[in-house]
């Protein structure tokens, strides 16, 4: 509850001073005495691309909202990293050499981008880390409050058993990878609901968060516990639930178990609409990434008010305390609220979820 009301409050406070002009973007540069005009280049960096919102959504937000923010005159440097961190170093310092006024990064791999963090930093170019935490003297985080996004998947799952759960049922957890700091939290809020509860009788952490890893790591859960034995799956995020799915249809499961998921993907919705996924778990990309762009934008102008408003939280890293933060509230979504959730914010429209493989259960819940 602690964190969801500090959530709501920087939310709420972002919000009232919107109202109140603060953080307008109309804002003139010499009202703001900004250290830049508009004219400023964002560097964007995302981490791959097996998780269809990065480039569905959050890209499209962000460059958007630059374009809104600096009267068309910002610009936005964007390079996706393909699930390398590698490749994404290389890529954090190409943006570096071409000199962009500020970073916003979400990491492959939170460890090894430390290094260029830092490169960053001595270049004088600010890194505000997008969605996941990354090491490092980053200026900013930005992100969902990722325990809370387990917790929410966690009591999700314990709702869909009932009651009469104990520690007789037995639960497959399929994590998230291991080097994204996230995956961590949801899996320490997942475990904080099921703990004590039911017994977790195979876990995982997911390589790459790839959907087919999660299908082998599953079928090798299923050959462990036995098909009619698993009584839910957490699956951390709808890429790997898909891929629960597959390898459960596999070993001939006709009636799914519950299984959760993240991120509100199309297919996912679909599958929520068919009953083959119990929940989701959504999240505002548009708010997360027009608050980021909003964070770049007024860091680079040097509107300090605005910025310490937008991040008015604090968390820690393995290599830095007290970091200024906005976390972001998330809900789970389920077949009762599609409509009042992805379909009402425009994530998804109903003409997409409802196509003809989907229309008779679409009816069915009242989703027209």
């Amino acid at each position: 509850m602690r964190r969801i009301a500090i959530s709501v409050a920087a939310s709420t406070m972002t919000l009232s001073l919107a109202g109140c002009g603060v953080l307008g973007a109309s804002e003139s540069a010499g009202e703001a005495s900004p250290t830049k005009g508009n004219d400023i280049t964002v560097g964007l960096l995302l981490p791959e691309t097996a998780n269809t919102r990065y480039e569905q959504f959050d890209y499209p937000i962000f460059k958007d909202k630059i374009a809104e923010l600096t009267s068309d005159e910002g610009k936005v440097e964007y390079a996706n990293a393909d699930a390398s961190a590698d490749k994404q170093l290389a890529q954090m310092q190409q943006m570096i050499d071409d000199r962009v006024d500020v970073i916003v990064l979400d990491a492959v791999d939170s460890s090894s981008i430390a290094a260029g963090v830092q490169k960053a930093k001595d270049a004088g170019i600010p890194v505000i880390a997008y969605d996941r935490l990354a090491e490092g003297p980053i200026d900013a985080y930005i992100s969902f409050d990722n325990e809370l996004v387990g917790e929410v998947q966690g009591r999700s799952l314990l709702e869909a058993l009932g009651e009469g759960a104990d520690s007789s049922y037995k639960i497959v957890m399929m994590n998230g990878s291991p080097t994204d700091p996230n995956a961590k939290q949801f899996k320490a809020g997942a475990l904080s609901e099921l703990n004590g509860k039911v017994t977790i009788a195979e876990t995982f952490d997911t390589k790459d968060w790839k959907p087919e890893n999660a299908e082998a790591n599953m079928a090798e859960a299923i050959a462990a516990i036995g098909k009619d034995n698993i009584a839910a799956v957490y699956a951390a995020n709808d890429g790997m639930a898909g891929g629960v799915i597959k390898a459960l249809e596999a070993a001939g499961v006709t009636d799914l178990p519950p299984i959760t998921g993240q991120d509100a993907e199309l297919a996912a919705v679909q599958r929520i609409v068919t009953g083959e996924q119990y929940m989701s778990v959504y999240k505002s990309y548009p708010e997360e990434a027009e608050n980021a762009a909003e964070m770049a934008v007024a860091r680079v102008q040097g509107r300090d008010i605005q910025f310490d408003a937008l991040a008015r939280d604090r968390v820690d890293s393995p290599t830095h305390k007290g970091i200024p933060a906005q976390l972001v509230p998330v809900l789970a979504l389920t077949q009762e609220n599609i409509e009042d959730t992805v379909i009402a914010d425009g994530i998804h429209k109903v003409s997409d979820i409802c196509t003809a493989p989907y229309a008779a259960a679409c009816e069915e819940i009242g989703l027209k």
